[in-house]
């Protein structure tokens, strides 16, 4: 599977007082890459919502937290489509500064009915062709 990077910059803002990253911004790193990742596929999320109620939540998520990030690193977040089921897609993401990987992760997110938030099966021309479902 193809790697999709987005690149972050720390500002203050995703620190702490000592200058590194607060623990939980690298969560908002990694689902701004997924979203812009579903984007570069040609996905709307506000039209996908609009058209069907669906929408993708976080199901499960395992981290490992390598090396801290710090005040003005330039970073990249790495999406790749591990596993794709009928209502799920597991990714592996990463975070790197400089070739060091700082951050690892696997993260499921669900497809699901946002009216009920029940799950729901990923539209088959959502990603055609690209992913075959496991």
């Amino acid at each position: 599977m193809s790697v999709f990077s987005w690149p972050v910059r720390i500002y203050w803002e995703d620190t702490d007082a000592g200058g590194v990253v607060y623990h939980s911004n690298y969560l908002r790193f990694m689902e701004r890459a997924r979203t812009e990742w579903l984007r570069a596929q040609g996905i709307d999320q506000v039209a996908l919502r609009d058209a069907t109620s669906l929408g993708f939540v976080v199901r499960d998520m395992h981290l490992d937290f390598l090396r801290p990030a710090r005040l003005d690193d330039e970073l990249l977040v790495s999406v790749v489509v591990k596993e794709r089921r009928s209502a799920s897609m597991l990714f592996d993401q990463e975070i790197v500064r400089g070739g060091t990987v700082l951050v690892r992760a696997t993260v499921r997110a669900a497809c699901v009915n946002l009216d009920t938030m029940r799950p729901a099966q990923i539209p088959a021309d959502l990603f055609p062709n690209a992913f075959p479902i496991s």
